[in-house]
C-alpha cells in the first residue's frame, strides 16, 4: 500500500517496485526499487504527464526536496514527477559494504554489481512506467550519470519516451575510460588554476596542508586515511558552481596550535570526511569506471594510470619545487579503498570489477541515429566532470537533439538555476526555441 503525505506545496506518495536482477532472466532473482511521486497540492487529483527524474552519480539517490526547489517547481507546474531512486542506491535494495557480503565473496559480489550499469538502469525504468503510467510514455530528465541513462533510453526503448532532457550529462558514445580521464585532467587543472586565481592566497595553505600530510599519518574522525592523494581529491568540488568558494573556506582554518605543534583542526578533519566519505554511496567508487566500459577491454583503474601521464598532479614533486598543488576531482582509484572504511572491505571486489573483460555496449548509434524522440541537452561549457568536446559529438550523433551550450552554470546548473534551465530543456524539446 502506498503512503502519502504532504509537505509545503505539494504531495508526496512512496511508491516501491520489484524488478529482476538481471532483466534477461525475468523469473529469476528480485530486488526492490524506491521512488517519491511529487505532484502540486492543487493538482493532486488530476490526470497529469509524468516527469521521471535520474540523478547523477553513478550511485546516488534521488534529491531529498522539501517543497518545491530548484528545477522541482518547474516540472511540477504541467507533471506528476517520479524521483526514482536507481537500483542499489537510496531506499532501493542496497549494495555496499554490509549486504555485499551476502553474494558471497569478492568474485560473486563482482558478478552482483555487473547489473548496476546504465543499461540495467533503463530496464527497470521501464517496468516503472508500465506499472505508474499505464504504458503511456513519459518525459525523462537526466542529470550527469542520469544523462548517460537517458542516452541507453533513447537506445535501447525509445518507444517508452515522450522527451528526452538532459542537463550535463551526454557521454562518448565510444570512448575507453582511458580516454574520458585524458581529457579530464587537463579540465580539472583549468578548474584548479582558475581557484587560484580567484583566492590566491590558498596556494600556500594548500601546499602547507599536502606537506603535513606526506610526513604525518592523519586519521579522520571515521577512520578515513587522510592521505596527501585523498586531500588532493577534494578538489571534486570545483566542478559545481559555489565549489570554490567551499573549497577555500575548508582551506582558511585548517591548522590550530595545540601543545604538540599544529595540527589540522576538528573542523577542518571533520568537513573533509564528509567530502571524502563514500559510506553514503558506495556504488559510485565500485562502477565508476564500469560506466565506460563497452567492449573486451578492460578498464584497470584507468583513472590512477592515466593521472601518470599528468605529473603535474604528483604532490610530492610539487612540493619539492615552488609550483602550486593542484587538485584532482571525479576520479576513483586503488587507493580510494585504502583510505575510507566503507570501502576497504570491497577492494578486491572493485579489483575484479577493474579487470573484468566482458562490458556490453551501452548506447546503440544506429538507433541514436534514427532517434524520433524531441530530445533537449544543457551542454555546460568547460564542465569538470564530463567533456564538452565528447558531449558535443553525441550531441551531433543523435538525430533532432538540440543543445544549449553555456558557461553560465557548471555542472550543477540544473539545480542552481532553479526552474530556468528545465524552462529552457523543455521550450527546445517543443521547438518553442
Amino acid at each position: 500500500m502506498s503512503l502519502s503525505y504532504r509537505q509545503p506545496g505539494v504531495v508526496l506518495t512512496d511508491r516501491r517496485f520489484t524488478v529482476p536482477l538481471d532483466h534477461a532472466d525475468p523469473t529469476g532473482e528480485t530486488i526492490e526499487l524506491y521512488a517519491r511521486e511529487v505532484v502540486a497540492s492543487g493538482k493532486a487529483g488530476k490526470d497529469l504527464p509524468w516527469l521521471l527524474y535520474l540523478q547523477g552519480g553513478p550511485g546516488f539517490g534521488a534529491n531529498r526536496f522539501v517543497g518545491r526547489p530548484a528545477w522541482l517547481g518547474r516540472a511540477l507546474d504541467e507533471y506528476r514527477v517520479l524521483l526514482l531512486d536507481q537500483r542499489g542506491t537510496g531506499a532501493s535494495t542496497p549494495a555496499n559494504r554490509q549486504t555485499l557480503p551476502l553474494r558471497g565473496g569478492p568474485a560473486e559480489q563482482a558478478d552482483y554489481l555487473t547489473h548496476f550499469r546504465a543499461d540495467a538502469i533503463v530496464r527497470d525504468c521501464e517496468a516503472v512506467r508500465r506499472e505508474v503510467t499505464g504504458g503511456a510514455p513519459w518525459t525523462v530528465l537526466g542529470q550527469s550519470f542520469g544523462g548517460f541513462c537517458t542516452v541507453a533510453y533513447l537506445s535501447l526503448a525509445p518507444e517508452g519516451l515522450s522527451a528526452a532532457l538532459i542537463t550535463g550529462g551526454l557521454p562518448s558514445l565510444d570512448a575507453h575510460a582511458d580516454d574520458v580521464y585524458r581529457a579530464a585532467y587537463p579540465r580539472i587543472e583549468r578548474k584548479v588554476v582558475a581557484h587560484y586565481a580567484r583566492y590566491p592566497q590558498d596556494v600556500e595553505r594548500a601546499r602547507r596542508i599536502a606537506d603535513h600530510l606526506l610526513t604525518h599519518d592523519v586519521v579522520l574522525p571515521n577512520g578515513y586515511r587522510l592521505t596527501v592523494e585523498a586531500f588532493q581529491s577534494l578538489g571534486i568540488v570545483l566542478g559545481g558552481g559555489e565549489g570554490s568558494h567551499h573549497l577555500h573556506f575548508l582551506l582558511e582554518d585548517a591548522f590550530v596550535r595545540t601543545p604538540q605543534g599544529h595540527a589540522l583542526s576538528d573542523a577542518f578533519q571533520e568537513q573533509a570526511q564528509a567530502l571524502l566519505s563514500y559510506a553514503s554511496h558506495p556504488l559510485y567508487a565500485l562502477i565508476h569506471e564500469a560506466i565506460y566500459g563497452q567492449d573486451a577491454r578492460p578498464t584497470d583503474w584507468s583513472a590512477e594510470r592515466v593521472r601518470a601521464e599528468f605529473p603535474r598532479f604528483d604532490a610530492a614533486k610539487t612540493l619539492a619545487g615552488d609550483e602550486p598543488l593542484l587538485f584532482t576531482g571525479e576520479s576513483v582509484h586503488p587507493w580510494t579503498f585504502d583510505c575510507d572504511p566503507a570501502l576497504r572491505p570491497l577492494r578486491e571486489t572493485a579489483g575484479l570489477l577493474a579487470a573484468r573483460t566482458d562490458w556490453t555496449p551501452l548506447y546503440d548509434p544506429a538507433r541514436l541515429a534514427a532517434n524520433e524522440v524531441p530530445a533537449a541537452a544543457a551542454v555546460y561549457h568547460d564542465d569538470m566532470y564530463v567533456d564538452t568536446a565528447h558531449a558535443l559529438t553525441t550531441a551531433r550523433a543523435i538525430r533532432g537533439l538540440r543543445t544549449w551550450v553555456t558557461d553560465e552554470f557548471e555542472h550543477d546548473g540544473v539545480r542552481a538555476g532553479g526552474p530556468r534551465v528545465l524552462d529552457r530543456l523543455l521550450a527546445l524539446a517543443r521547438d518553442e526555441a
